[in-house]
């Protein structure tokens, strides 16, 4: 291997690093900032909680035919566009004039992210030697959880200090950086998939199938809710009828029954996400409408879990290239099982320390379940279906994260319906929250 070719695996690992690190931090830092969205928009709880799905939603829904285009275009391409996206959607968001402004927006953000998401690791598995690989999977998971880590603290402070539209702002000089590099140091595209032709009515179907499903959960119970569940389930079956049959489907349904490493890790995941992901959305809310703390005292109790999970997933990625890691992964989930269950106890007079231990409990399970899974799934498939992997990977973790919001924001709205969350409602509230961990726990 040549001294030019680690050079430029450093470089592009450093660029994927970058956006796994961007993405995340816009997506937990603006939890911590959105009490003060509400106030000034006059958001209730649906409509405040709508801030973080819109993004969540519009990524998950386009993850997997963007991933299949680029193995026909080029991996690089979609992956430039997608910051490009992701740079011009955080200056409007900054600009925002109304919360339905701000909605579309992230939707716009979301769609960025998915271009990002659905290329990062694919380009990783392509340029990384199996030996090598997991290593370089458990660095860009752990520039993730730094991500997460960093996003509570310095949002906080940020939404305290300089208002919550500083967040969207400080982001984008490191999407500059990353279009500067990719654009002046990355010169291959990998379309390893180049012969094949891109399925656009296949891809119609499943963008309208998935927005369908995803935007009906997360306004179930209403009538009209349970209309568009049905409508997007009977969607995604005629989906998976029509890909079983064209010669260049985007969703390769023949992995998931061919392969059954790959359908269990994914389903892993999937699970995985559907149960962790609203914590930090719900505990945030907690700590500063129940126990009464600042946004940066919130932000710096909730920086515990992330840290923790930085911290585990590059360890446990490098154990993965040396041991199995189903049961890396496994372990990781009996971990957060147990963290979840623990949750359950929170009452209005818990202690920080006893919150802190919880989320420190989780974070490590989180890490350890993380980055042999992904390791998993990418190492499992052919170079050709690497793009598809990669978004697979992505929407399992929208997917999952879109389903924990909604089952969380679903349960809101049973106990406290669209009014502002007070200390007026803190019963009504903790009830809630102590119901959307268990049904975590039954998840599990």
């Amino acid at each position: 291997m040549t001294e030019r070719s680690r050079s430029s695996r450093r470089l592009i690992l450093f660029s994927i690093i970058m956006t796994s690190f961007i993405n995340p931090f816009l997506g937990a830092a603006i939890n911590i900032a959105l009490p003060s969205i509400s106030e000034e928009f006059s958001l209730g709880a649906v409509g405040m909680s709508w801030v973080s799905m819109a993004f969540l939603l519009s990524s998950a829904v386009f993850l997997v035919p963007l991933g299949k285009l680029a193995d026909i275009r080029g991996r690089k391409k979609i992956f430039f566009l997608g910051n490009i996206i992701i740079a011009a959607s955080s200056i409007l968001c900054a600009l925002s004039l109304s919360g339905s402004m701000l909605i579309l927006l992230r939707a716009m953000q979301g769609i960025g992210s998915a271009m990002v998401f659905g290329t990062g690791m694919a380009i990783i598995t392509s340029v990384y030697p199996p030996k090598e690989r997991g290593k370089a999977i458990g660095v860009t998971v752990t520039s993730v959880y730094i991500g997460l880590s960093l996003a509570p603290f310095l949002g906080g402070i940020l939404t305290q200090y300089l208002g919550w539209r500083s967040i969207f702002y400080v982001t984008v000089p490191f999407e500059l950086l990353v279009l500067w590099i990719t654009w002046r140091y990355i010169k291959e595209e990998w379309a390893d998939a180049k012969e094949e032709k891109f399925d656009l009515s296949g891809s119609i179907i499943y963008l309208l199938s998935m927005s369908a499903f995803m935007f009906g959960f997360s306004r179930l119970p209403e009538t009209s809710a349970i209309v568009l569940v049905v409508v997007g389930l009977i969607g995604l079956f005629g989906f998976g009828v029509l890909e079983m049959k064209v010669k260049s489907p985007i969703f390769n349904l023949k992995l998931f029954a061919s392969n059954r490493l790959f359908a269990f890790s994914n389903l892993a995941a999937l699970i995985n996400y559907a149960t962790t992901f609203a914590i930090t959305f719900l505990l945030s809310l907690y700590l500063q409408y129940i126990l009464g703390l600042s946004p940066r005292d919130a932000g710096f109790i909730l920086i515990t879990q992330p840290v923790m999970m930085a911290i585990i997933a590059s360890i446990s990625g490098r154990l993965s290239d040396r041991y199995d890691p189903r049961i890396l992964a496994s372990a990781g989930m009996g971990i957060i099982t147990g963290g979840l269950i623990m949750l359950t106890f929170l009452t209005e007079h818990s202690s920080i320390t006893y919150l802190s231990a919880i989320l420190a409990i989780v974070g490590f399970g989180f890490g350890m379940f993380s980055s042999p899974n992904t390791n998993a799934i990418m190492s499992s498939v052919e170079r050709k279906y690497l793009g598809v992997a990669s978004a697979t990977v992505g929407t399992m973790r929208l997917t999952g994260q879109m389903m924990s919001m909604g089952i969380a924001t679903l349960i809101l709205q049973v106990f406290i319906g669209n009014n502002p969350i007070s200390t007026q409602y803190a019963p009504e509230f903790m009830s809630s929250m102590r119901t959307t961990f268990i049904v975590f726990v039954i998840l599990c």
